[in-house]
């Protein structure tokens, strides 16, 4: 509180100005905010910018554990995939292997099988060979087309003949010069048939 000077008689509307003008200046200390007022009104701004902070990095944390998520489901797909498959390549190089032991087998007419002991034995052991190396394939996911009486389906057989046939449906596949075979869910190599036109 400003102190006042001492004042005369005569100067008492001078004095009674004075202290209007004071009292109306501590009105507006008053009405000014107080440190704490200033104080609270910056945490309250501070706080705002963290929540706003704190909201974005969630939402980039969120983001980046979707991520991660998706690539290691990936990986884990392609992990799978390269294992389901992996044996490819060296498959489609055994399967001249089984073609020609199917081939020995066909070579020997049925009737002539039994007129030699050696002949027969030696029969045995290629037919034994074929059905291990069938369960060998069968084991890595690698199966033979069953195709006989099915219609042609230009995603898993190539035709290399056609033969005249009005009994059977059009595309009827009733020989197999080449056997199919499926690695999983995939084909490995397409069967050569031979197909009937002139039906429905």
């Amino acid at each position: 509180m400003k102190k006042f000077k001492n004042h005369h008689p005569e100067n008492q509307q001078n004095l009674g100005e004075e202290v209007e003008e004071i009292l109306e200046k501590e009105s507006d200390v008053e009405e000014t905010p107080s440190d704490d007022e200033i104080s609270a009104a910056g945490d309250d701004d501070i706080l705002g910018a963290l929540k706003e902070e704190n909201q974005k990095l969630k939402e980039d944390y969120l983001r980046a554990y979707a991520e991660l998520e998706n690539t290691k489901k990936r990986c884990a797909q392609e992990i799978e995939k390269n294992n389901k498959y992996a044996v490819s390549s060296f498959a489609k190089n055994l399967l001249s292997v089984a073609d020609n032991l199917h081939r020995a087998l066909d070579a020997v007419p049925e009737d002539k099988r039994d007129e030699c002991e050696g002949l027969t034995n030696l029969l045995k052991g290629v037919e034994l060979t074929e059905a291990d190396l069938m369960k060998a394939f069968e084991k890595n996911g690698i199966k033979k087309m069953d195709i006989i009486g099915q219609v042609f389906d230009p995603n898993f057989h190539q035709v290399v003949q056609e033969v005249e046939d009005a009994s059977k449906p059009n595309g009827t596949i009733i020989a197999e010069l080449q056997t199919g075979y499926m690695l999983n869910d995939r084909i490995l190599r397409e069967a050569m048939v031979v197909v009937t036109k002139g039906g429905k």
